[in-house]
């Protein structure tokens, strides 16, 4: 696998839109809330909180920039059923 040759190109049009560093979806989210929270509590310190949240989905987004999309897309259409604390996943038979 370390013989794999990728084409720079290629790589690029297949990643989701980026603005620094995290996927746009993920950066619009943090804005909404960080401004929501500001709204709130009125102090500055919010976003110092923004800032540690944008980290946080900077590292995450270096693995795999598409993350967050596949837990959105689980979390919409996979949700958790009545009997997951008897089987420790999604069972779907009676």
């Amino acid at each position: 696998m370390e013989n794999l040759d990728r084409d720079v190109l290629f790589v690029a049009l297949t990643r989701p839109q980026m603005l620094l560093g995290v996927t746009y979806g993920y950066l619009i989210a943090n804005a909404i809330v960080t401004t929501e929270l500001f709204l709130i509590f009125k102090s500055p310190w919010i976003f110092l909180v923004a800032l540690m949240v944008h980290a946080s989905g900077w590292l995450a987004c270096l693995g795999d920039p598409r993350m967050f999309d596949i837990w959105l897309g689980k979390v919409r259409h996979f949700p958790r059923v009545k009997n997951y604390r008897i089987w420790g996943c999604n069972s779907y038979s009676a």
